[in-house]
């Protein structure tokens, strides 16, 4: 029986690495202003956290003058920023969302 040219050919193997997109972290900063139902709402909403969820990180944010909202990839961040700052000036509030580099 011939064997057939294939069966010795090695198999290429895919050299080719995808790259995970970096991630970046969307923090609230306390102020003076901002209610703390708004921050929960805020997270609720825009983050769509449980309300338990929401509830801890509002308390970060008010204790220790910040709170990770979530982790996303570039664009997703800036939109959600975005939709923050608007929700904040439109309901009078100066609540800062801001973006940073996740390590």
């Amino acid at each position: 029986m011939p064997e057939s040219k294939y069966d010795e050919a090695p198999v290429a193997e895919s050299e080719e690495k995808v790259e995970e997109p970096p991630l970046f972290k969307v923090l609230l900063h306390n102020d003076d202003y901002t209610t703390m139902d708004f921050v929960v709402h805020v997270l609720e909403s825009v983050f769509n956290m449980p309300v338990d969820k929401a509830i801890q990180v509002m308390l970060n944010v008010h204790v220790k003058g910040i709170g990770l909202a979530g982790v996303y990839t570039y664009e997703v961040a800036e939109m959600k920023v975005a939709k923050t700052t608007a929700m904040a000036r439109e309901h009078e509030f100066p609540l800062l969302c801001t973006i940073e580099k996740d390590q």
